[in-house]
């Protein structure tokens, strides 16, 4: 069982919505989607699709864009926006709801159902103000780090078990002449959100669950001792050129969907990357030969303090939904199901929320082990820069690239990141 200290914090397996009963009627017509998918996650989308375009008549319009947040919000500004949109966490569908953006789907799904095969924290997760606004359609675990398997075991090197064994185990591979980490942050207009996943962790893993709750809650200050130290673990790493692959200047400039791949050049560029469930796609896309789980493996971050040794960040997707259209309905309850959710899992690069979607989906035995990791943590919670205002979030991403930039700053950014989240939370 999950141990959940807060409702909108928490992550368990699942929330979404069920497809009804029995097959969708025919419709016909068109509901346009938009969502930051392209490459391996679009081609796993429109796969999901296929079987609701075949038996509903609709035909689904889909547009990606990696900046997300600029061109919903100005398309809603301009009256024009998508039928259904697909965001990347609760903190802005809970600002679009309550502008009065967002089609309530209560009446929509199925309640029942949603309560016999989804966890209720992630229904909470997409609901505001008591009404039902989001279902999330996949997930993905965080705070793992991925590794080289072969080239690392002939290094000598062990799993480490604690956040001192990762630093120990981090000097040993640079005091080898190697690089120990590559890390990218570049990705457009949210360059920088890589590098909250670390601080993320980081705190949970060292402060625990109620420091992490209140900090995204904007209960603690920025400069709170231990948000501080979190920044500081992060530069520990990405502070020191020795460790990181191409020194500062290729940790801003990589982006991240490349950022794993010097750990299977020959040499290794590097032996150790810290990226969600989500960065396999983008191995195996880039190295279809590799196995997982024998070419390449991964191992939770470990714990600052072992108390939380078993707590997890997890992430997902959900859609909500901006226009009102038997479409846009229908297609909300179908990505909700099992049917739909299973299709993505098959295909590898994502965790389904919806409970009734077996492991033994999962494609291979990396996909599985990070299901159940998710399933059998002590301690969850959602990505936090997820759960804030959408000037925090971003401010968030600003900072974390000024601070690998010159770690030195960091009292001034922390100080700059408080005057903006007191403005947030007003």
């Amino acid at each position: 069982m999950w141990r959940i200290a807060s409702v909108t914090a928490a992550v368990a397996l699942a929330l979404a919505a069920c497809a009804p009963r029995g097959q969708p009627e025919r419709l016909g017509g068109t509901v346009s989607v938009l969502a930051v998918w392209g490459g391996e996650e679009l081609e796993s989308f429109r796969a999901m699709l296929q079987p609701f375009e075949e038996r509903t008549g609709v035909t689904v319009e889909y547009e990606g864009t990696r900046d997300l947040n600029a061109v919903l919000t100005t398309r809603v500004q301009a009256g024009n926006p998508p039928d259904v949109a697909v965001l990347p966490g609760p903190g802005q569908l809970a600002e679009f709801a309550r502008q009065g953006h967002l089609v309530p789907l209560d009446d929509v799904v199925d309640a029942e159902r949603m309560r016999q095969e989804y966890a209720q924290t992630w229904l909470d997760l997409g609901t505001v103000d008591g009404r039902l606004y989001g279902v999330f359609v996949k997930t993905s675990l965080k705070g793992l780090v991925w590794y080289n398997r072969p080239a690392f075991e002939a290094a000598g090197y062990t799993v480490p078990q604690t956040w001192d064994d990762l630093m120990r185990l981090t000097e040993r591979i640079a005091a080898d002449g190697r690089t120990p980490w590559c890390v990218g942050l570049e990705s457009g207009s949210a360059s920088g959100w890589p590098a909250t996943d670390w601080i993320e962790v980081l705190l949970l893993k060292a402060a625990g669950p109620e420091v992490y709750d209140r900090w995204y809650r904007h209960e603690i200050s920025w400069e709170d001792s231990a948000v501080r130290q979190a920044w500081e673990r992060f530069a520990q790493v990405v502070g020191e050129p020795r460790y990181v692959y191409g020194g500062r200047q290729g940790v801003l400039a990589t982006n991240f969907a490349q950022a794993a791949f010097p750990l299977f050049s020959d040499p290794p560029g590097c032996y150790l990357h810290h990226q969600a469930t989500f960065i396999q796609d983008f191995i195996q896309q880039q190295f279809p030969n590799l196995r997982p789980g024998e070419d390449f493996d991964f191992f939770p971050f470990p714990a600052v303090d072992a108390r939380y040794q078993n707590a997890v960040v997890a992430a997902g997707d959900l859609v909500g939904v901006f226009r009102d259209t038997p479409q846009a309905r229908a297609l909300v309850r179908y990505l909700a199901s099992a049917e739909a959710q299973a299709v993505w899992v098959r295909r590898g690069g994502a965790l389904s929320p919806n409970r009734q979607v077996s492991l033994d989906g999962y494609p291979d035995p990396l996909n599985r082990r990070a299901a159940e990791v998710l399933r059998s943590a002590e301690v969850a919670r959602f990505d936090a820069s997820d759960l804030m205002p959408e000037a925090v979030n971003s401010a968030f991403w600003r900072a974390t690239l000024d601070f690998v930039q010159e770690p030195r700053r960091l009292g001034a950014l922390l100080a700059r990141l408080e005057r903006v989240a007191r403005e947030a939370y007003r």
